[in-house]
């Protein structure tokens, strides 16, 4: 098992390994996590994500698991990587965090089983696939801005090659607190299924994400909080909320926590 980070390092840009605790750069320095920007770990092309895949989110909104999966996009434009700003918009209060895992695809992908996956799947890393439900009303099904807006996308700290995705914790915290602990023994469909779905009328190319869904206890996180998402053997996905100076305009529809959307944010109604 290996886990590759992208990082700024003395102002080089550059690919390092992480092994023991001890990070090496390209010219076999070893360099301290502390002292480097991270950067989100891959080249993204497109982003898949599946809703409701963790039995205890089913259970908590009251819902059975569904015949087969559904899919919602993220574009590239929303990642961000470890201990980067998470922007909330000012005016906005219903910010949340999912704490999940996400398949790196490692070749080109199209039309294959689930037994032929293993061999597509470059490794994983750690997702918050934040959701920004003040524009759950008038994005209706598409979520375009609810998941789509900018910085919403933090993956990191790097890419873990032949991680087992079997039985592992994912606990996420918000200012050291534990808001969700759960396991990937959960899962409704797992990464080989998900990418095999997804592959039979979409090529997936190298770099490609699919976020593999959160559980139970999404919830809404304000600015000056700072929430981590750790799982056994990826490691920790760290960022902290801040507010922009800039609110919505207010030219068309609108953001708003209305009393549809109130209860989705807590965990109390259907969605992703």
């Amino acid at each position: 098992m290996s886990e590759f980070r992208r990082v700024v390092f003395n102002g080089v840009e550059q690919t390092i390994a992480v092994a023991r605790g001890r990070a090496v750069g390209r010219d076999g320095r070893v360099v301290p996590l502390d002292d480097v920007q991270h950067l989100v770990p891959m080249r993204v092309g497109k982003i898949a994500c599946v809703q409701l895949n963790y039995r205890s989110r089913l259970d908590e909104l009251g819902r059975q698991a569904a015949k087969a999966p559904t899919y919602f996009w993220k574009p590239p434009s929303c990642l961000n990587a470890h201990k980067a700003a998470v922007i909330r918009p000012k005016g906005c209060s219903c910010l949340n965090y999912e704490g999940e895992f996400a398949i790196v695809v490692g070749r080109t992908t199209r039309h294959i089983t689930p037994q032929a996956a293993p061999a597509h799947i470059f490794g994983y890393t750690v997702a918050n696939d934040m959701g920004l439900h003040d524009f759950r009303d008038s994005d209706d099904s598409g979520m375009v801005r609810v998941k789509g807006s900018d910085t919403l996308g933090p993956v990191g700290p790097g890419v873990v090659t032949d991680w087992d995705f079997r039985n592992k914790r994912l606990v996420t915290r918000v200012d050291g607190n534990v808001v969700q602990d759960a396991n990937t023994s959960e899962l409704v469909w797992d990464p080989y299924f998900l990418l095999a779905d997804l592959s039979r009328t979409i090529t997936f190319e190298t770099g490609d994400l699919i976020l593999t869904g959160t559980p139970a206890n999404s919830g809404p996180v304000a600015p000056g909080s700072t929430v981590s998402v750790e799982i056994e053997g990826l490691g920790c996905l760290e960022n902290r909320i801040v507010e922009s100076d800039l609110p919505v305009s207010g030219f068309a529809t609108g953001a708003a926590a209305t009393d549809g959307i109130s209860p989705f944010a807590l965990g109390a109604d259907a969605g992703a």
